[in-house]
């Protein structure tokens, strides 16, 4: 692996510069003093940003800008057809994942990877704010933005590097972390993984890649991460666990439509009563997940719960877009049914006594397919699902699989087929009333319409 301090001399382009986890980077390495140069296919505000930092973008990929270039990072979207990505390998330019890339920056300092199948965002995000209301400045690297900050990514002045661990193409294993947490482990990225077995199995990798003398926080209320705690041999690391019954004990929960409260004990002894600004019983696990690490990393009981209550939430976790004529919208990235189970019922403590109006695109064709039952059960929850047709995400079309193996498992007046997300607009426009919940859901561009339905209601 290339060390820190190669790096600090090189010039390293970013095919793909303006996605999320891939501007963060350049972000981190501009602030590093690095010469950093990148390409995307159109403009963004975040390109904008990158370039009043001192990167070089260009809009559109091009063998030239590739020119005077020592290394090159290619985020997962891009193929190895992409025109920039050949011409690095005909010249020889080392070409590395972005993965390999955060190993880098993360290799001289303690490092915290956060894993799971869902939650990774959020918990990483909270484990990101309370340490910095505990004094510690830690450097991150998310895959979201948290809206008190605004950003996905920063370096800071302590040792600690919190980052989310992304096990979608097992690239995680390239962060070798001084500790980690693992939030749960359910089958998912069906086109990666043949069964939850195979996932299982990149977990316990992902597992051993931890530094000796380390730590591992798990939940033990999640059937597959408990699983694996079971199965773990390593002796030299320390393996802390969280749940209903663990070595982080949550008590006492109550949730409110946008709160959530709980009594943390840590092996008997009462740390204190947590207070959280974001709804969900998923939540109080994230932040104890959370808090486990942060007193395992040094930070004092009372500073990291302060910490805890000050977070707001990241973009797209049940991120509340506003208010129009009584009608409220609230827009969501949850893309795996156990994710849409969990969001839904917080909506649904959140709506009470309105209605819950839900705009659903399916995303890729590979996880329709394997999980339209469960997609269907979880949907139900809604008072009407409006189901978009599937989100690609890069992938080859499957033959007879389509957003209707989800429709044809509903009640046929609860489910909506919508073809067009501009006649979705006019449809749940048209049906919501005073004091219902709308919400757009998914991991594409579905998230495009909240605005846009906001604006329609209030000109309504």
């Amino acid at each position: 692996m290339i060390s820190l301090t190669a790096l600090k001399q090189m010039r390293v382009h970013f095919i793909g510069i303006g996605g999320a986890g891939m501007s963060g980077l350049a972000r981190i390495m501009l602030d590093l003093g690095i010469s950093v140069s990148g390409s995307d296919v159109k403009e963004s505000q975040v390109l904008t940003g990158l370039q009043v930092l001192g990167a070089q973008v260009a809009i559109g990929h091009a063998p030239s800008n590739i020119d005077g270039v020592d290394l090159v990072v290619v985020s997962g979207a891009i193929s190895n057809s992409n025109v920039e990505y050949e011409a690095a390998i005909a010249k020889a330019i080392p070409v590395i994942p972005r993965a390999s890339a955060l190993a880098i920056l993360m290799s001289e300092s303690i490092s915290i990877a956060v894993a799971g199948t869902h939650g990774k965002t959020t918990t990483t995000s909270m484990l990101t704010v309370a340490l910095q209301k505990a004094g510690f400045d830690p450097s991150f690297a998310i895959g979201g933005l948290i809206n008190s900050s605004g950003t996905n990514a920063h370096l800071g002045t302590g040792e600690i590097f919190v980052a989310e661990a992304d096990e979608s193409d097992g690239s995680f294993l390239a962060y070798q972390p001084f500790g980690a947490i693992i939030t749960n482990i359910e089958l998912d990225h069906v086109d990666h993984f043949a069964d939850f077995d195979s996932v299982l199995a990149i977990f316990h990798q992902f597992v051993k890649t931890i530094k000796s003398g380390g730590f591992l926080v798990l939940c033990n209320d999640d059937p597959g991460a408990a699983r694996l705690a079971s199965e773990i041999t390593r002796t030299d690391i320390e393996v802390i666990t969280y749940g209903a019954e663990a070595n982080f004990s949550i008590s006492r929960v109550h949730l409110s439509p946008m709160e959530s409260t709980a009594r943390i004990t840590q092996n008997g002894r009462v740390l204190g009563e947590l207070r959280l600004q974001v709804p969900g019983a998923h939540n109080v696990l994230n932040a104890t997940a959370a808090l486990a690490a942060g007193l395992t990393l040094g930070a004092s009981p009372i500073d990291f719960i302060s910490g805890l209550e000050i977070f707001s939430g990241t973009r797209r976790r049940f991120e509340f877009k506003g208010e129009a004529r009584g009608v409220r919208v609230i827009d969501d990235y949850g893309h795996h049914p156990t994710e849409i189970a969990v969001t839904l019922d917080a909506a649904r403590r959140y709506v009470e006594p309105g209605r819950l109006l839900v705009i659903f695109q399916p995303h890729r064709y590979s996880r329709t397919k394997a999980f339209a039952p469960e997609f269907a059960a979880a949907l139900s929850k809604a008072d009407h699902i409006y189901l978009l047709d599937i989100y690609a995400a890069s992938e080859t079309p499957i033959p007879g699989v389509t957003s209707e193996l989800i429709s044809q498992l509903l009640p046929q007046d609860q489910v909506t087929l919508e073809s067009s997300l501009i006649e979705v607009i006019d449809h749940v426009i048209a049906q919501a009333k005073v004091a219902d919940l709308i919400i757009t859901l998914g991991a594409g561009d579905v998230s495009s319409l909240a605005p846009v339905i906001l604006t329609a209601l209030a000109e309504q």
